[in-house]
């Protein structure tokens, strides 16, 4: 069994919660990522929901689809927006709950360290899903904060604590340098109060705070300088000024002030 299987069935329901509660004429609305509307998400989290299926179910189906994305010009959004442009906002919302709960399914009895297909390098299923999460988790802020709600974390993100720890070297290594010391000593406490820790134990290089704000920052929805995160040491202030857990080549973190939870005023 992969537990993460089930985080990300419960994280996506907690997206989907929220977004039954959204006018369909939001979908259409920008949101502070990019000009991302909720239907570029949801399309987007959608393919790669299927894409991650695939790898269970049919990989060929999933290395075609990349080879097409490719041939047609590697612009993501656009092959996306190709296959998915057809659904109603009804219907796409409809399609994307029906696959992610089927995607959980599948990774829910997968062999945790089975190797899968991907578009970079082969992963193993705990991974791949564990990605999901994520992209879930942080593709999901987009619409929390247009919605004007602050999202109630609960201590399965402790899964993209992991994904931040475990990308540290990566945030340099897509940047084509070495990281500027060992990993700062972190010090969380998770949404339920617990306190996670990770790193050697370090007074001079460490970052303490709330586990949802890390996951904040290593996933690039918010900037270092809008958390209550505590950074000491000139390691900490670097990571944090450019960690990416995600793929791809290197991605600068917004600036200041641009991503927060809007105050939406009722009609």
């Amino acid at each position: 069994m992969i537990e993460q299987a089930e985080d990300f069935r419960q994280e996506s329901r907690a997206l989907t919660r929220l977004l039954y509660e959204q006018p369909f004429a939001a979908f259409r609305e920008p949101t502070q990522f990019k000009g991302w509307t909720f239907v570029d998400v949801l399309q987007h989290l959608h393919f790669w929901n299927c894409m991650a299926y695939y790898q269970l179910t049919d990989p060929d189906k999933l290395l075609w689809h990349l080879q097409e994305m490719k041939a047609s010009g590697g612009w993501m959004r656009a092959y996306e927006n190709s296959l998915l442009s057809h659904l109603s906002e009804g219907a796409l919302l409809t399609e994307y709950v029906s696959w992610a709960e089927w995607t959980a399914d599948m990774f829910a009895d997968a062999d945790p360290k089975a190797r899968l297909k991907w578009a970079g390098p082969d992963m193993s299923a705990r991974s791949s899903i564990t990605a999901r999460l994520m992209e879930t988790w942080a593709h999901g802020q987009e619409i929390y904060d247009y919605s004007g709600v602050v999202r109630q974390n609960e201590d399965r993100i402790s899964n993209i604590v992991m994904l931040g720890v475990n990308t540290y070297g990566w945030t340099y290594t897509t940047r084509k340098s070495e990281p500027p010391g060992p990993m700062p000593h972190l010090v969380l406490k998770a949404p339920s109060g617990a306190i996670w820790t990770h790193g050697e134990p370090s007074a001079t290089s460490r970052i303490e705070g709330l586990a949802e704000e890390f996951c904040q920052v290593v996933t690039q929805t918010r900037n270092i300088a809008d958390t209550s995160l505590k950074l000491t040491g000139d390691v900490a202030a670097d990571w944090m000024s450019k960690a990416q857990c995600f793929a791809g080549p290197p991605s600068p973190p917004p600036t200041p002030g641009t991503r927060y939870t809007r105050k939406v005023t009722a009609a």
